[in-house]
C-alpha cells in the first residue's frame, strides 16, 4: 500500500513569507517540490499573476474558505485590476489559488500538519463554474452542465483525492452569440450564470535568445561609437570587430562570464514559458454570481 502524503512542515512562519516576496516564492517552490506537484506562475491577460499578493489577499481575510463564505472575493480581485477584456479572471485567479495556494495556506497560514486537507466546501461550490462542451473539466473545483436541460454531472475529485459527495442539476434558459444563459443548483443553492466563449489573449513572446560574450561586447561599444562618430554607423560593426580581436583574454573573460549567465538565464525562462504553453487554458468557460 502506498504511503499516504502528508504536509511538510513550514520552513518559516506566516508573517516572514508574508513580509518578504523573494521568502514566499522560495518556500512555495519547496513545497510544491515536496509534494510533487508541478509548479509554475500564471498568466492572466498576458502578465504574470503575482502569486505573493494573491496570498496575501485572502490570508490577510482569513483564507480562501473565509473569503467566499463573507463574499469578499471581489475584494481580492480589486487588488489585480485585470483588464475588462479579461472576462474570465475571476474564474482563473479562484482555480489558481485552488491549485497552487490551498494547502499552501493550510500548512503556513493555519499551520495545518498531518493528511491533507481538502478545500472547504464554500470555496468549491462559490467558484465560477467552467464548463467544457457539455462536460467537466479536468481542472479543481469546476462543475459540468450538460447542455441538455435537467442534466446530471457528479463534481470532479477535490484537492488531495477526496471526491465531492454531490451532484449538479442544470438548465439552459436561453441563447446568445457567444453562449448560453444557465441555472444550476448545488447543494441546495440556486446559482444563475452564462456560459461563454473566452477569446484569450494571444501567447507570451519567447524570452529573449542568450547573447554571446560578443554580442555582450557590442551592445555596450555600440553607443559609444554613436556618441563619439554619429555620422559612421555603416563603419560600427568593424570598429567594433577591430576592438574586439584586440581585447586582452582577461578583459574578454568578464564578457563570456556573463554570457554563461545569460544563457542560464534562457534556459530557465524558456522552461517556464513551455509549461505557460501548455497549461493554456480551454477555449470554454462560465461564471455564476
Amino acid at each position: 500500500m502506498a504511503e499516504k502524503l502528508v504536509y511538510p512542515p513550514a520552513l518559516l512562519s506566516h508573517e516572514e513569507v508574508a513580509m518578504d516576496r523573494a521568502a514566499f516564492m522560495d518556500t512555495l517552490r519547496r513545497f510544491h517540490s515536496f509534494m510533487g506537484t508541478k509548479f509554475m506562475i500564471p498568466v492572466i491577460g498576458g502578465k504574470e499573476l503575482d502569486l505573493h499578493a494573491l496570498y496575501v489577499e485572502v490570508t490577510s481575510r482569513g483564507g480562501l474558505a473565509k473569503v467566499m463564505e463573507e463574499r469578499k472575493w471581489r475584494e481580492v480581485m480589486a487588488r489585480f485590476r485585470f483588464s475588462p477584456t479579461t472576462t474570465s479572471a475571476s474564474y482563473v485567479l479562484r482555480r489558481y489559488y485552488l491549485s497552487l495556494l490551498h494547502h499552501y495556506e493550510q500548512v503556513y497560514f493555519f499551520r495545518a500538519h498531518g493528511a491533507l486537507l481538502p478545500p472547504a466546501a464554500s470555496a468549491l461550490t462559490k467558484t465560477p463554474r467552467r464548463m467544457v462542451r457539455g462536460r467537466s473539466s479536468d481542472q479543481p473545483a469546476a462543475a459540468a452542465v450538460a447542455p441538455e436541460t435537467g442534466k446530471r454531472a457528479a463534481l470532479p475529485e477535490r484537492l488531495g483525492g477526496e471526491p465531492c459527495s454531490f451532484s449538479v442539476t442544470g438548465s439552459i434558459d436561453g441563447k446568445f452569440e457567444h453562449g448560453y444563459f444557465v441555472t444550476v443548483k448545488i447543494a441546495g443553492e440556486t446559482l444563475r450564470g452564462v456560459l461563454y466563449r473566452v477569446v484569450e489573449p494571444p501567447p507570451p513572446p519567447p524570452p529573449p535568445p542568450a547573447r554571446s560574450g560578443y554580442n555582450l561586447f557590442f551592445k555596450e561599444k555600440h553607443p559609444e561609437l554613436k556618441a563619439i562618430h554619429p555620422h559612421r554607423e555603416r563603419d560600427y560593426s568593424k570598429m567594433i570587430g577591430d576592438a574586439w580581436n584586440h581585447l586582452a583574454a582577461d578583459d574578454k573573460m568578464v564578457y563570456y562570464r556573463c554570457s554563461a549567465k545569460d544563457k542560464e538565464r534562457y534556459k530557465m525562462e524558456m522552461q517556464e514559458y513551455n509549461d505557460r504553453l501548455k497549461l493554456a487554458p480551454s477555449t470554454m468557460a462560465g461564471s455564476a454570481e
